[in-house]
């Protein structure tokens, strides 16, 4: 190992809940209906705002539209995070994790789906520049075209081939994305409790149910 990338949304910060409950809320406005299991985990989970929001309306999107809907949904987001006082903390052992990876010089950075105005806020609210760099975090800034492309930024960003860097995943999509991105070393935080599926992707090497068990 000689970098490391994590995910953040259902790695870092075990959120998925307030996902879902602010995509809801999107789809009831677009199409009247509830997401299903099924496309919340095959479009959604892992996938960019812009992506997804096409995918709701079923139909390409203007950028104005796009940027509405997506703010809107993070909005809602962020009002449920902070609802959320007892939950609202990072994943159980990351702190410790990322105290030994700076013992150890070894560089890290984070690759996420979110928005600038998330990023931000997670910054803000988990102090993350006490042990990462902020501007070498990767996030959705509307000109990534997909998670492989940031998985990749990332490692450029940390000066780190993809293929000597362990990846920290907890989405299929996610998962899916790192392994095409080039990373062969996928640990998955099980957050989604499919640790019997997510074991038999290739690319993964660990299903972890936190961090505790990479120390």
């Amino acid at each position: 190992m000689q970098g490391v990338i994590f995910d953040f949304n259902g790695t870092l910060f075990l959120d998925n809940d307030k996902h879902i409950l602010a995509w809801n809320k999107i789809s009831i406005e677009l199409r009247n209906c509830r997401i299903s299991d099924k496309e919340l985990h095959n479009h959604f989970n892992g996938v960019p705002n812009q992506l997804i929001i096409p995918y709701l309306m079923g139909r390409k999107c203007s950028d104005k539209e796009i940027q509405y809907y997506s703010t809107l949904k993070e909005q809602y987001y962020r009002e449920y995070c902070l609802e959320d006082i007892t939950n609202f903390h990072l994943a159980n052992g990351a702190i410790p994790y990322f105290e030994f990876l700076i013992e150890h010089h070894i560089p890290m950075t984070i690759a996420s789906a979110s928005i600038k105005d998330n990023m931000d806020f997670f910054i803000s609210n988990f102090h993350l520049d006490q042990w990462f760099d902020i501007s070498k975090i990767v996030y959705d800034n509307g000109t990534y075209k997909n998670k492989v492309s940031m998985y990749q930024q990332a490692a450029k960003n940390i000066g780190i081939p993809i293929d000597d860097c362990i990846i920290f995943e907890d989405a299929l999509s996610g998962i899916t994305s790192a392994y095409q991105a080039g990373c062969s070393s996928i640990i998955v935080l099980n957050s989604a409790h499919k640790r019997i599926e997510y074991q038999q992707l290739p690319g993964v090497i660990q299903v972890i149910e936190d961090f505790s068990e990479v120390l």
